[in-house]
């Protein structure tokens, strides 16, 4: 696969080219739940009905990743980039044409496989065509989206269908995408079409496993819960991913490659890194909830409240490089680990008499400290891993990541029950103190995560973060 000069101008602007790929794919999962109201009226269904537009969007992502490693191996990154986000573009021009819940469904339907093949491309993209000492701040600027676009969604979607409507969270998305299509093409190298055979067995056990997976997170984040179901798809997931695993351990052209899973670096953003975005990912879930529900405060309020974490994030990205230099990645994934679990800590304190000055102060320290865990799990991940084991490394981190932010939602929804199971309360809605617990409980989950960074050696990705180097300037 052809890459970049290094010191050539497109290597530098392909990673906020691919910042921005994300960033749609990522605001379009998160941008409809406040325009579901509206919607629902527009189609003429009740508004739970249009769920099946999100889960839809959700599993076609979970089924497609996979295959996008083979994809870009097998027709060179600049056409499946460019594809992808001309797919994207497609779907969303259909999505806001759309005039019945059928035609949204098979919409988003669309749309996921567009997003699903725009992640894990263009990440190997970046990761392909960016030298190691600048690997920190290339991962730092695509890793933002992830971010920010969760947090501000909700409210940019509430203005769009309140000022505009509803069809124009999508329309917007065809000039975006047009852009990005023209950059991609001239930016994005085209790679040399290889030969590997597609394993359609390991396509088929994946696209069951982690569709199954999925819909049974799902399952569990909604009230009430359906034992029966919820256990059922989770089980046939969890079975179906390890008959997957045992497949491509075996195969001589597995759809995905494993092997990355040996490196110490890598399995640390698999294993903990896991812990650590699924407890971030239930923030975004629990937040607006416990503002409304529990304290009783308006919409605005709430999404205000909760950009105050988009602030942190944006603040500490211009000293991530710094840090990781300064302190290497070891240091910095414990310390800051331990801080983000702190957050986690210092939310369970909120009270509806809590100042909103303490509030916003709280959630911009949370806001810094995942901002600066997520830049240094998806630096480190790849710090270590050969060029001819990116591809499988890269699609693995692609599919967890999907994963992860299910997850994440289905914890909220879990802890917020067990929290109100565990204080006796039978209300219809859940308690103050059932929030306070329900944070108490991620804490525990964030503090896990750290765990797995403790095992690192102290010069673990010193090449990417130049840490090393540093010390040995100063003797």
């Amino acid at each position: 696969m052809s890459t970049l000069a290094p010191d050539s101008a497109a290597a530098r602007w392909v990673p906020f080219l691919v910042a921005a790929a994300f960033f749609m794919e990522n605001l379009d999962a998160t941008v409809i739940t406040t325009a579901l109201p509206q919607m629902a009226v527009s189609f003429g269904v009740a508004p739970a009905r249009l769920s099946a537009g999100m889960s839809a969007y959700m599993l076609a992502l979970a089924v497609f990743i996979p295959l996008s490693g083979w994809l870009a191996d097998r027709f060179g990154p600049r056409r499946v980039f460019s594809a992808a986000i001309l797919l994207f573009t497609f779907a969303s021009l259909l999505c806001g044409l759309c005039t019945s819940l059928a035609q949204f469904v098979a919409a988003r339907v669309l749309q996921g496989l567009g997003g699903a093949m725009m992640v894990p491309v263009g990440r190997l993209v970046v990761l392909r065509n960016t030298r190691p000492h600048e690997l920190v701040r290339a991962i730092a600027t695509i890793t933002w989206p992830g971010l920010v676009a969760p947090v501000i969604g909700p409210p940019v979607g509430g203005l769009i269908s309140t000022w505009l409507s509803w069809h124009w969270i999508f329309l917007l998305n065809v000039p975006l995408g047009l852009v990005a299509l023209g950059f991609a093409l001239k930016l994005v190298p085209p790679g040399g079409a290889g030969k590997r055979a597609f394993d359609l067995w390991g396509f088929i056990s994946s696209g069951i496993g982690c569709s199954a997976l999925m819909m049974g997170l799902d399952a569990a984040s909604h009230q009430p819960v359906n034992i029966a179901l919820t256990a059922g798809l989770l089980a046939l997931g969890v079975v179906a991913l390890a008959v997957t695993a045992g497949h491509m351990r075996r195969a001589s052209q597995p759809l995905v490659d494993l092997t990355a899973l040996r490196i110490r670096t890598f399995s640390v953003t698999v294993v903990g890194g896991s812990l650590f975005r699924i407890a971030i990912g239930s923030a975004p879930f629990l937040l607006p909830l416990m503002f409304q529900l529990a304290f009783g405060w308006s919409a605005v309020t709430s999404g205000f409240l909760v950009l105050a974490l988009f602030a942190g994030n944006l603040a500490m990205k211009p000293g991530t490089t710094w840090i990781m230099r300064r302190f290497g990645f070891r240091t910095v994934m414990v310390g800051n680990g331990l801080l983000v679990a702190a957050g986690f800590a210092l939310c369970a304190t909120f009270q509806p008499q809590t100042p909103l000055w303490f509030i916003c102060l709280v959630l911009f320290f949370c806001g810094l400290c995942r901002s600066m865990q997520f830049t240094a799990l998806n630096t480190i991940g790849f710090a270590d891993v050969p060029q001819a084991r990116m591809t499988g490394a890269t699609t693995l981190f692609s599919v967890l990541q999907q994963m992860n932010a299910g997850m994440g939602i289905a914890l909220g929804a879990v802890s917020l029950r067990l929290a109100d199971s565990l204080l006796g309360h039978a209300g219809a809605r859940p308690s103050v103190a059932a929030f306070r617990l329900s944070f108490a409980l991620i804490a525990i989950v964030a503090l896990l995560a750290v765990i797995d960074s403790i095992k690192l050696p102290r010069n673990a990705g010193a090449a990417v973060s130049g840490h090393g180097a540093q010390e040995a300037q100063q003797k």
